[in-house]
């Protein structure tokens, strides 16, 4: 199961959208040439450049105008964490998607915290890779199946624990925060509480605000770890 929620806007292979620039790190070249060839077979994206390693992307996301970083987790100089720590910093619209052979839940968890919007398998990227880069740019979560069991794992060793979070949040907003995550347009959710479109994106804003997040993905993982939608 992936969580990618419908969202506002035309989607990213609508012909009313420009392309996905990506930017594809990878050590192996022949890795790279494969993956290339499953993305710009496609309209909406195309690979504008590619680096050996970590430290290269970094670089090549300076001088490139790029919308979304495909990394490797294991690259020489910079790992694939380290570039998306360091990526999050320099451009922090830039959307991250890790691809990797590693189905490790220590790895998808540091990628999430580095700041990954996604977590693709190589074993199945021909499958979920298109799936995932358009999702990112859609500020919605890819994950593969057991990550997602990871996630739920996770959250409840945290509630047995007693780290459950803290309820933080008004009844109103959570109201808010529960559509937003489940996918729902600022118009829909409007429709659904009987408020106003400009109301919606208030709450929203307050959101953010108060949760220390950044955008609809990260709003999207809260409302996962506090239980208000199922992943």
């Amino acid at each position: 199961m992936t969580i990618h929620p419908a969202s506002d806007g035309p989607p990213y292979d609508s012909p009313a959208r420009p392309p996905i620039r990506i930017l594809l790190a990878d050590d192996h070249a022949l890795v790279r040439r494969g993956v290339r060839l499953i993305l710009d077979r496609e309209p909406d994206l195309t690979v504008v450049a590619e680096a050996g390693d970590g430290a290269e992307a970094v670089e090549l996301a300076r001088g490139h105008d790029v919308d979304l970083a495909v990394l490797d987790i294991a690259m020489p100089r910079l790992t694939g964490l380290q570039a998306t720590r360091d990526l999050a910093a320099l451009r922090p619209e830039l959307r991250v998607l890790m691809l990797t052979m590693h189905d490790n839940e220590q790895y998808l968890f540091q990628a999430l915290r580095a700041g990954a919007c996604g977590y693709v398998l190589k074993s199945v990227a021909d499958r979920d890779l298109v799936a995932a880069c358009r999702a990112a740019m859609r500020d919605e979560p890819f994950l593969y199946p057991a990550a997602v069991t990871a996630l739920i794992r996770n959250y409840l060793d945290r509630v047995r624990h007693g780290e459950e979070p803290g309820h933080v949040l008004t009844p109103r907003e959570e109201e808010v925060l529960k559509l937003v995550a489940e996918g729902h347009s600022s118009k829909e959710i409007a429709e659904i509480l009987f408020i106003s479109v400009k109301t919606v994106q208030r709450h929203r804003a307050n959101l953010l605000q108060k949760l220390g997040l950044r955008d609809r993905l990260e709003l999207t993982r809260y409302a996962i770890r506090a239980g208000l939608i199922e992943p």
